[in-house]
């Protein structure tokens, strides 16, 4: 297990190999920042936002919390919406899950947890709106993936309707908002079919996304992915 210290060990060796390989790389970053993407991720250690991507710093901007909930008064949430839109300019907004959810799970099994019930709570209604397609019948590790692939579009989908990103289409603003979801076991990412650009598009863009996720759980069995 990796402690605070050796943390601060790996850091300067790190600090002093970039500072190697590339002479003035932090000098240039602490002058400005211009992510074009925002990433709304889950706070998960197994899914590094930056590396799963290979991104460098700077490249991403990144809101993380326990499977990447985006309520609509969580202003942790809301505010890294706004700064990201209206200051930094991101053109793409990517509400990220991944298979395996630690928080999907304990929703799906009604687990009770304490406090942190709370915030899972919005995946309990996600999981009860969406009771069809996760029938008891199937075994826990097929419903887990598919409320993790749920979670991911109805948090963009928030994310569509939240005020900002409304007011950012509204005034013509160029921003995209995916839903993707990652696999732990391989390390790849899948685009769950949803772009938004526009209000107008999210109804007939969430239906297309929900029926092309039927067709694809009621097509040949293969492993479940974790």
């Amino acid at each position: 297990m990796t402690s605070p210290h050796e943390l601060l060990s790996n850091n300067q060796r790190w600090a002093t190999r970039v500072s190697i390989q590339q002479p003035g790389f932090f000098e240039r970053l602490a002058e400005q920042q211009q992510p074009t993407c925002l990433w709304i991720g889950c706070a998960d250690s197994r899914v590094p936002a930056s590396c799963v991507v290979d991104a460098k710093p700077g490249e991403l901007f990144v809101h993380r919390n326990i499977a990447n909930v985006v309520g609509h008064t969580d202003l942790g949430v809301l505010s890294s919406i706004q700064f990201a839109v209206e200051v930094l300019k991101v053109s793409h907004i990517l509400v990220v899950g991944h298979y395996g959810c630690g928080g999907v799970g304990a929703a799906l099994k009604q687990s009770r947890l304490g406090l942190i019930d709370n915030w899972l709570c919005p995946i309990g209604e996600i999981a009860r709106k969406h009771q069809c397609k996760l029938d008891p019948s199937l075994e826990f590790d097929t419903r887990h993936a598919r409320l993790c692939e749920l979670n991911a579009l109805e948090q963009a989908v928030n994310v569509c309707r939240s005020s900002v990103v409304q007011a950012a289409w509204d005034r013509g603003q160029e921003l995209g908002v995916r839903a993707w979801i990652y696999a732990l076991k391989d390390g790849h990412i899948h685009d769950l079919g949803l772009d938004i650009r526009s209000t107008r598009q999210l109804p007939t863009a969430y239906e297309n996304v929900l029926k092309r996720l039927d067709r694809q759980w009621q097509g040949p069995a293969e492993p479940m992915p974790v």
